[in-house]
């Protein structure tokens, strides 16, 4: 006869059976509502950008220099301004920055507005204007010490090698220089014999401090981040329709009055559009601390000015600055990962030689703002823009 605690036992043995079959459909049932999410979406931040207008700035000069040739800004948040370096090589007029303030409308939409309010003439550490063509200043940051980052992408055909150098905020005048790898200083101003070193024109063009650098004390240590427009001449490969070139991304350590390079990474731009002359990376932005940017690509050829803005996430890519060409194949060496935000060129807009970008005000929703500008090249036929974007899913 089957005893009374038997009994019991087996209903009980039945009763976590059930209870753990129950926990298997319910587990499986929740795992199959679960948004399936990969692990190539898992490096990127969940974010969108939104166009929401354009300012053509009027060919104008001021204090006798012309505001042309914007080729990036950085925002000063404190002053509400943004600080925009021209690349004239100091054949016109001096190598500079203009202190420039943009109004919004009322819901904050729109550019009503775009007004110059100050010229800084870049100096030489000896206090000097820079000499004609030694100097060709393409990207600018606002650091935390009261000063900004210019970098200058040289001018190899006349032996002028590229730097970043610090420069003063209210005087102009250079502070220090960051150290540059030989690799990248060109070993001939003759481009047909040159085997070492940025190509002419295609220099450190790039240029951002990690997001809320600016903020920071000044004696806390930040990243500073950079990178070639192309690839560098021991990494130059034929023309190829299916890969772009392989551009060499640097980050930099900045603490008290030391610079030291963290590491250097791969950066593949996207394959070069049919019929284009040239194309290039024209700017990095950090907007977080944990390796995310954006970056803008551009293109010029039959088809006029072609841009997209992608973001990328560093997070996993490999260390190359051990590798001296990046040529062929090059196994286990994982790259910069990027994905496409905004094809320009998709937009009902008529666009010009986007170069500069960077986070703006906060815009009426809280969301931020991302704005870009154009260089004009001096050219009368081309134009200024600041575009205004709506930054979305970003804190």
């Amino acid at each position: 006869m089957t005893s009374f605690s038997s009994i019991v036992s087996n209903i009980a043995s039945k009763r976590s059976w059930l209870w753990v079959i129950v926990l298997l459909l319910t587990t499986l049932l929740t795992a199959c509502s679960l948004p399936q999410v990969s692990a190539e979406d898992r490096l990127f931040l969940p974010i969108s950008v939104e166009f929401l207008d354009a300012y053509t700035l009027p060919k104008t000069t001021f204090q006798n220099t012309p505001v042309s040739g914007l080729s990036a800004l950085t925002y000063d948040r404190p002053q509400n301004l943004f600080y925009v370096v021209s690349d004239d090589r100091s054949d016109r007029t001096p190598a500079r920055f203009y202190t420039v303030a943009l109004t919004l409308n009322e819901d904050k939409s729109k550019i009503e507005n775009v007004s110059v309010k100050a010229v800084t003439t870049l100096k030489t550490q000896a206090g000097q204007s820079f000499e004609q063509g030694t100097i060709d200043a393409e990207g600018i940051a606002l650091s935390p010490t009261n000063s900004v980052f210019i970098s200058s992408e040289g001018v190899v055909r006349d032996g002028v090698a590229p730097f970043i150098g610090e420069f003063d905020l209210k005087t102009g005048q250079l502070k220090r220089k960051l150290p540059i790898p030989e690799a990248y200083l060109p070993d001939d101003s003759n481009l047909l014999l040159q085997k070492r070193g940025i190509q002419d024109n295609a220099g450190f063009e790039p240029l951002t401090l990690n997001a809320g650098a600016a903020s920071m004390g000044a004696m806390e240590p930040y990243r500073l981040f950079t990178a070639t427009e192309s690839s560098l001449v021991q990494d130059l490969e034929p023309a190829n329709a299916n890969q772009g070139d392989k551009n060499r991304f640097l980050h930099y350590l900045v603490e008290d009055d030391r610079f030291t390079l963290i590491s250097e990474h791969l950066y593949t731009l996207d394959p070069k559009p049919i019929g284009a002359f040239d194309q290039g990376l024209s700017e990095l932005l950090a907007i977080d601390q944990a390796g995310h940017f954006l970056s803008l690509e551009r293109s010029f050829g039959l088809q006029g000015f072609q841009i997209k803005l992608f973001q990328i996430a560093t997070g996993g890519a490999t260390d190359i600055s051990t590798i001296a060409s990046l040529k062929g194949t090059l196994k286990g060496t994982q790259p910069i990962r990027k994905r496409l935000l905004l094809d320009f060129n998709q937009l009902d807009l008529a666009i010009d030689n986007l170069e500069g970008m960077t986070i703006g005000p906060r815009l009426s929703d809280g969301s931020q703002s991302l704005i870009l500008v154009s260089d004009d090249n001096f050219n009368p036929t081309q134009v200024t823009q600041f575009l205004l974007l709506r930054l979305q899913g970003k804190a």
